[in-house]
């Protein structure tokens, strides 16, 4: 169970600002002091919160399940512009089959890729439960007009993506225009149809923790399935922190709610010790019912090897090393 509890200030804040929840994306201004009305970011205590939940150390039997649990949570990814569709029909092989050696070991959650590739990963993971994510909205940037970005999702769904990853427009952003960035994730999400939707906030260039608390509320009011870091495309993705302060919103957000979304912690997540940690971090303050595929992933193409590796020294004692599993 989550060891810290929602902020008491919630329920009241959005009142005492103005802005009911209800209300919130009324106008621009509603929206305003909606996420003005946020409780501030204490970036010390953050900081110090996910340091400390970062040394918890786990027993062998609970490092068995947390290994699997990550392996589950994966989107094995791949996004650049040297794909071609053998590569893409490798990595969906190794998704269904992580391990040839182990046929317990779990299968991950999903393959990302770019819409283009969609087709190619939904024809190599036909029946398998294996997810196919991929990116569109013109990521990484997100530099292009609302009528593409929508072209580029149908494109994705009709391809047969059951998940869109999309980015947000970080210079409307950055520059105040709210209910833009409010409306643009809206259309995608009526775009999706029975896709899932991922908001991507690329944190490292939101530059506050402030910021990373009021993208995280816009991408929920608007829709969002899942809520998400970064990119892996620039030098700061995923840490500690960040998605710590992104769990205490979605815990939050379900609290005000009822309604619970997902998060995906995305780039730089390269070990074992990296994704226990985040999972601790799940556990303490989202809560149990966020450690489940459905509600938390991992966006990473080297994180599998490690856990495969680490997977495998639990088992027969012996440490492996990378020349047993498959270079992606």
């Amino acid at each position: 169970m989550p060891t810290t509890a929602p902020s008491p200030k919630l329920s009241t804040a959005f009142e005492q600002g103005g802005t009911p929840l209800a209300d919130a994306t009324a106008s621009d201004s509603a929206l305003r002091r909606f996420l003005f009305g946020l409780p501030g970011v204490d970036a010390v205590g953050l900081e110090a919160r996910a340091a400390s939940l970062g040394t918890r150390s786990i027993k062998t039997t609970a490092k068995a399940y947390a290994i699997d649990l990550a392996i589950s949570m994966i989107d094995l990814t791949t996004l650049e512009g040297a794909d071609t569709p053998g590569k893409v029909r490798a990595l969906a092989a190794k998704a269904v089959n992580p391990d040839p050696t182990d046929r317990t070991t779990p299968r991950t959650a999903a393959v990302c890729v770019y819409p283009d590739m969609a087709s190619t990963a939904a024809g190599a993971l036909a029946g398998s439960g294996v997810k196919v994510a991929s990116v569109a909205t013109a990521f990484p940037a997100g530099r292009a007009a609302l009528d593409v970005k929508l072209a580029d999702v149908r494109d994705a769904v009709a391809a047969g993506a059951d998940e869109i990853d999309m980015v947000i427009d970080r210079g409307a952003f950055l520059s105040g225009r709210f209910l833009k960035v409010y409306e643009e994730i809206l259309a995608v999400k009526a775009e999706c149809g029975p896709a899932r939707l991922k908001v991507i906030f690329e944190t490292g260039e939101l530059s506050t923790y402030d910021n990373i608390r009021r993208a995280s509320w816009i991408g929920m009011l608007a829709g969002a399935d899942f809520i998400k870091t970064s990119t892996g495309k620039v030098a700061t993705n995923a840490t500690p922190a960040n998605t710590l302060l992104m769990l205490e919103a979605v815990r939050d957000f379900r609290a005000a709610t009822g309604v619970q979304i997902g998060v995906k912690p995305a780039g730089g997540i390269r070990t074992t010790k990296d994704a226990v940690k985040f999972l601790v971090l799940v556990n303490e303050t989202a809560g149990e019912d966020w450690l489940d595929p459905h509600w938390f992933r991992f966006g990473a193409s080297s994180l599998l090897n490690d856990l495969l590796m680490q997977r495998q020294k639990l088992s027969t004692g012996r440490y492996s090393g990378p020349d047993y599993v498959t270079v992606d």
